[in-house]
């Protein structure tokens, strides 16, 4: 992959200079790869972990210090890759140094995590679900619903709703969509509700990233 942007089952990536991001918490895991030098990533009280790749877990507030290029991988929690990386890393940490393709990352889903829970995260994946009948789809109550999602992976559904409205707006974008268009087709109120949660998951706006998703 040269430098650009690209979205997949399972995963997002982009290779690119990154400049000092905001401090931010996403609900993927992300592997940062510095194609030179080290990869810089600064946790919510500043404590920088520096190291050729680090992998920052989901919902860990942190930031990206600047850096002329990276190769990063979104992780997505539901995919199998996702189950080696829960057991091994629970904090911003320096990560096993190997050729990451992103074979190793798509397509397959969890081995680990309760099937409803899979089928609940597939369907806020695709379409904006309010979250009472999401559960009632998956054969759940709300409060369960709600509960499994925090015990196997540590973050609430909502979380991951909206980030699965965050990956359809940048295939929005990429597509050519004005970022006030993106928002309303990715379920967002409008152009300022996206750009207040793509600040708060990415540390971004999506005025930064059109240059990546449109080399």
């Amino acid at each position: 992959m040269r430098f650009g942007f690209s979205i997949g089952d399972g995963f997002a990536a982009y290779r690119g200079a990154v400049g000092d991001s905001a401090v931010h918490r996403h609900a993927a895991f992300q592997i940062a790869i510095a194609q030179r030098g080290e990869v810089a990533v600064a946790d919510a009280a500043g404590t920088v972990v520096r190291a050729p790749a680090v992998v920052v877990p989901p919902m860990v507030r942190h930031r990206l210090l600047a850096a002329p290029d990276l190769r990063t991988f979104f992780v997505d929690p539901h995919c199998v890759f996702a189950d080696s990386l829960r057991q091994r890393y629970r904090s911003i940490a320096a990560f096993a140094p190997r050729a990451l393709r992103l074979d190793d990352i798509a397509v397959q889903p969890s081995g680990e995590l309760d099937p409803r829970l899979l089928t609940a995260m597939h369907l806020l994946r695709d379409a904006s679900v309010a979250m009472p009948a999401l559960a009632a789809a998956v054969g759940l109550s709300p409060q369960r619903l709600r509960a499994l999602a925090l015990e196997q992976l540590g973050l609430p559904l909502a979380r991951w709703r909206v980030w699965s409205r965050l990956r359809r707006a940048a295939e929005a974008l990429g597509a050519g969509r004005t970022p006030a268009a993106a928002a309303v087709e990715a379920g967002f109120a409008d152009q300022a509700h996206l750009t207040r949660q793509m600040r708060e998951m990415m540390g971004l706006t999506p005025a930064v990233v059109l240059p990546v998703l449109r080399p």
